[in-house]
């Protein structure tokens, strides 16, 4: 493959497309000109599958699509489009066929797991003064502020939603994990890794958010697959 591939970040559950803000601008000092961030509604993995897959179609080359938290399931079914030529998970969910973010969950439950509160609206919430310690306990207490403030929640519901064909795989893979993540349990981490077979697996001292807390680890391997891949 001569041409270089577009990564495309996505972002998961309590947070938008500008989580990706400090990966962003690690890559971009890289030689990475073509990045794109999806927003996604939250609603339902089928409409943030969609949502993903209509921004790789509009980018037409070949993509590498990294996946955040709950990003990771939505990368794992869009990843089937055909210009998606890798996929990157960055302390995410990479589910089976059949499984669920919530399921996975329930096998190890995180740390974190008592913070979070369900609205009378169907949205689950991870509560504002608990939201630093449980997802980004190494960024400091202002950034933590910030991200608590401005979390976007998602319907319950998705939790629950099911992959139905795995892009990991058929296509390679590369994944980070957080070994001091308090939202989705390190041993769950390994786990999912493992049974990748992905290319490499990096392990980083880091919170839930490691794509802030340690931005520039993120970006080297998001640019080592895509080096790979072109």
């Amino acid at each position: 493959m001569s041409t270089k591939p577009t990564v495309v970040l996505v972002h998961g559950f309590w947070g938008g497309a500008a989580h990706w803000s400090k990966v962003i601008l690690e890559l971009t000092r890289r030689g990475h000109s073509g990045l794109r961030a999806v927003e996604l509604p939250l609603t339902a993995l089928a409409e943030d599958v969609e949502r993903t897959r209509k921004m790789v179609q509009q980018v037409g080359g070949p993509v590498v699509l990294v996946g955040h938290s709950y990003g990771g399931a939505v990368i794992t079914e869009a990843g089937n489009a055909d210009n998606v030529v890798g996929l990157v998970y960055i302390a995410a969910f990479a589910p089976d066929a059949g499984e669920s973010p919530g399921a996975l969950t329930q096998q190890h439950l995180p740390a974190a797991a008592p913070n979070l509160a369900p609205d009378s609206d169907g949205y689950l919430w991870l509560k504002p003064d608990k939201f630093h310690e449980s997802f980004c306990q190494d960024l400091s207490a202002d950034e933590g502020l910030v991200m608590a403030v401005t979390q976007k929640a998602p319907l319950a519901s998705t939790f629950g939603d099911e992959i139905e064909r795995p892009a990991w795989k058929h296509k390679p893979s590369w994944y980070q994990v957080s070994s001091a993540d308090h939202m989705i349990a390190p041993d769950n981490q390994r786990m999912m890794s493992a049974r990748l077979n992905a290319r490499k697996v990096v392990t980083l001292d880091a919170s839930h958010a490691s794509l802030a807390s340690r931005a520039a680890e993120v970006a080297q391997l998001i640019d080592e697959a895509v080096a790979a891949l072109q």
